[in-house]
């Protein structure tokens, strides 16, 4: 067996929360409670509705996963997203958020998004790096945004353009792209 990008799906429910529930004593996220099974399979099929929600899996285990959202609901924004990637920590330094973008990048290039951000609290230097590394640049600094574990947090925004800022197309929410253009992004080596 090798190793896949594929789409999630609710049966992926209890593979992600593990990964996720890493995190939440963390700085890393600022949710303060783990959400539950239904709170978090319903993040998947919402996500699903509109953008590309990706798993990475290796040897028939879930390593990690990565999606898009919208940065803001207002109709201006819709050619924007916020990125989420969240890796099992056993999994970390081998690549894989790397690999998982290069697989949502183009799906989110059909479906006429030009730009797209990370959130990254400014403790996760190892995020941070990573996306300098794939030529994000930091726009934004919140350096006492959110309050968890007992001290501000700081967050930076960083942006990447996926495509020209000419006249765009609307967006096309992901169960209308091309499936069969949707599978061979997907099936494409994994480098």
């Amino acid at each position: 067996m090798k190793d896949i990008i594929r789409i999630a799906g609710p049966a992926d429910t209890e593979a992600l929360r593990a990964i996720y529930g890493q995190y939440i004593d963390t700085d890393i996220t600022f949710e303060l409670s783990m959400p539950d099974h239904a709170a978090f399979e319903k993040r998947i099929t919402d996500t699903l509705l509109e953008f590309p929600y990706l798993v990475y899996e290796s040897e028939g285990k879930v390593l990690g996963y990565a999606c898009a959202h919208r940065v803001r609901e207002r109709a201006a924004y819709q050619w924007s997203a916020e990125l989420t990637v969240y890796l099992d920590r056993e999994a970390r330094g081998r690549g894989l958020a790397k690999r998982l973008y290069d697989k949502l990048f183009p799906l989110l290039r059909m479906q006429n998004v030009r730009n797209v951000y990370g959130a990254i609290t400014a403790s996760n230097e190892t995020s941070l790096r990573l996306h300098d590394r794939l030529g994000f640049r930091r726009v934004a600094v919140f350096p006492e945004i959110g309050y968890k574990k007992g001290r501000w947090i700081g967050v930076v925004w960083c942006e990447l353009n996926l495509a020209p800022h000419d006249e765009p197309q609307p967006l096309i929410p992901f169960p209308q792209l091309d499936q069969e253009a949707v599978r061979a992004v997907l099936a494409r080596p994994i480098t």
